[in-house]
């Protein structure tokens, strides 16, 4: 089996045998060996790695193989739980200290800790700095700290959390010890807060790509939400997914639709009772529900690698953000769907919401929604948009993986013509006002304000009226996409750019697209994950994998990922040394599970008469 995502290079000494053991790997995906030498040699460091590109195991497998104990500090309660479980489902001797503890647990872990039983302790920030704690710290063998979600530190970022900034202090009370940053999202702004934030040392800088070849984006106009939400869920029958809402009523709204229409759905916003939203991250974690309907409150501390799907119902708040909600599908490194429905609603809502939040935050966040709306109205590549927009260079002529390389975008008909007369009206206007105002009158509308200043009287007033009041100020957003427009000062005043010129002079012919109307969605070119896997295999081992999990109150992919699953109906082991080499199979799964995965492997294929031990398939 090709293994795209890794290097071939192969761990080595005390880390290869702790991979090999608690996670059942021969070998890195890309940075993480530079990652492990840095914690390994005991530099700070800075390491940017996509959702799903192994940023944990970078300090979870150089904890194990050093002597004290790793501090990691984590934003969430269930992301410790989350992580800590897996750990301790391979074997892994990890805690975590937080308020879900009572006193008498939170005394035992400190025990264990004193005595070096405890090699990972999870904490989140604001306990860390507390002056109890840093005493604590201070008394025993740290090897190291690790600073998950590490982006919060800066009020560029999409997620800035006030307590992150106390994290400098780490290094006054903890000298000597080494501190690594680690975000899935970071620009080069955002990466220079972490560094002064963190007070990191001359780090070394592991910056991953950006790209994320397993995930196809589209982006489509929220015409008929709710049926295309349906058509994506279709297209993933029995499969977990994520319904992403900007506010909680439509999250209500929109869980209890598809649950009217006989899909397993819940909702999770931070307004739901703490024990309904418990109950519901559960639900989906547990294969119990397929689809969750969220808020952006829900995401940061799940780390399920099986979601094919994440939709989007409306526009997120910035690029980072969706770059790290959408990653939140596909982190086994199979194939999975991103789906991004946005409406001209949904920057004004998201502005009202800035004004309202973080002083300290509001100019990096309007910046950076400006940039999310440039995206989201963009016809061109989406993966390259996203490389680029993080500083890196996109090789690849064609992705094969959205909407656009595609080919599923219908372009309209005289884009030249169309977009003359929308610059033609900007010029008439001055270039003084937006571009809702601009719509208006190229429209031909009668509203009061384009009747206030004489806009009736333009040569441009009604020039596209034959076109609907949506795909006129749709072709607006793409021409500002494309640099033709910009959008300046406080309001957006729209204004001709170089580039626009040029297609008023007919020397340049931008890109623009049909209306709105239903598109079939083309099959990605990406690499074909179930090449060789038996699917009636996969399905009669995730139920086996379910009820296991059942059995031990854990998520299904605590007992095994999807990758394993594909891994073993392809390669369908009857021995325990063939087990062993399953990808994912470590000390720990293979003597907690060896045996009843192999009885329903060996009873499967000599029912259906295929055969076993298939070693080609699986290299």
């Amino acid at each position: 089996m090709d293994r795209p995502a890794e290097i071939a290079n192969a761990p080595h000494g005390r880390l290869g045998e702790v991979l090999e053991e608690y996670w059942g790997y021969d070998s890195f995906r890309p940075l993480q060996a530079e990652a492990m030498d840095c914690v390994l040699a005991g530099r700070d460091s800075l390491v940017v790695l996509p959702t799903g590109g192994g940023k944990s195991l970078c300090y979870q497998a150089p904890a194990l193989a050093m002597p004290g104990v790793a501090i990691i500090v984590s934003p969430l309660i269930s992301l410790m739980k989350d992580q800590v479980d897996a750990l301790r489902a391979n074997g892994a001797p990890a805690a975590f200290i937080n308020s879900s503890l009572s006193p008498d647990e939170r005394r035992k872990v400190t025990s264990l800790v004193r005595s070096g039983e405890v090699k990972l302790l999870y904490a989140a920030p604001e306990r860390i700095v507390r002056d109890q704690t840093l005493q604590f710290l201070s008394s025993v063998d740290v090897s190291f700290v690790a600073i998950d979600e590490a982006h919060c530190v800066s009020t560029w970022g999409h997620d800035f959390r006030p307590e992150y900034t106390e994290l400098g202090r780490l290094k006054q009370a903890l000298p000597g010890v080494a501190i690594h940053a680690y975000t899935a999202t970071a620009a080069d702004r955002v990466q220079q807060d972490i560094i002064s934030g963190l007070s990191l040392q001359t780090p070394e800088l592991l910056i991953g790509s950006f790209d994320r070849p397993n995930l196809v984006y589209r982006v489509r106009r929220g015409t008929r939400k709710l049926e295309q939400i349906e058509q994506v869920i279709a297209r993933h029958p029995g499969e977990s997914g994520i319904v992403y809402c900007i506010s909680r009523n439509e999250v209500e709204r929109v869980a209890g639709q598809l649950k009217e229409a006989g899909i397993r759905a819940a909702p999770y916003h931070a307004g739901m009772a703490d024990t309904a939203r418990a109950r519901n991250q559960e639900a989906f974690l547990t294969d119990h529900i397929e689809v969750i309907v969220a808020t952006v409150a829900f995401g940061m501390g799940i780390d399920k690698p099986n979601v094919r799907f994440v939709v989007h119902a409306g526009m997120p708040k910035s690029l980072e953000a969706y770059v790290q909600e959408s990653g939140r599908a596909g982190r086994d490194g199979l194939e999975a769907e991103c789906l991004l429905l946005y409406s001209g609603k949904d920057p004004v809502l998201w502005r009202r919401m800035i004004e309202e939040g973080e002083p300290a935050a509001r100019e990096g966040a309007l910046r950076s929604l400006d940039e999310m709306q440039t995206f989201s109205s963009a016809v061109a590549c989406r993966h390259r948009a996203i490389v680029e927009y993080f500083g890196q260079s996109f090789e690849k002529e064609n992705c094969a993986a959205c909407d656009c390389c595609l080919g599923e975008l219908k372009l309209a008909a005289e884009p030249l013509v169309n977009a003359q007369k929308i610059l033609s009206c900007v010029a008439r206007l001055d270039q003084r006002f937006g571009a809702g105002h601009t719509a208006k009158v190229l429209a031909g509308s009668k509203d009061q304000n384009v009747a206030k200043f004489n806009h009736t009287e333009l040569s441009t007033y009604g020039i596209l009226r034959h076109e609907h009041g949506t795909t006129i100020r749709d072709w607006i957003e793409q021409l500002v996409g494309q640099g033709h427009l910009e959008k300046v000062g406080e309001y957006g005043v729209l204004q001709i750019t170089a580039a626009g010129r040029q297609v008023l002079r007919g020397e340049t012919t931008p890109v623009l697209l049909a209306p709105a109307k239903r598109v079939k969605e083309s099959r990605s070119a990406a690499e074909d994950n179930w090449e060789g896997v038996d699917r009636g295999l996969f399905d009669a081992l995730r139920e086996l994998r379910s009820e296991l999990a059942a059995e031990r109150s854990v998520p299904a992919y605590i007992v095994f990922g999807d990758t394993a699953l594909r891994d073993m109906a392809r390669r369908r082991p009857t021995t325990t040394e063939a087990f062993a080499e399953v990808r994912g199979v470590g000390a720990a799964k293979l003597r907690d599970f060896g045996k009843v995965f192999l009885e329903a492997i060996t009873q499967y294929c000599t029912t259906m008469g295929i055969a076993t031990d298939v070693v080609e398939g699986g290299q």
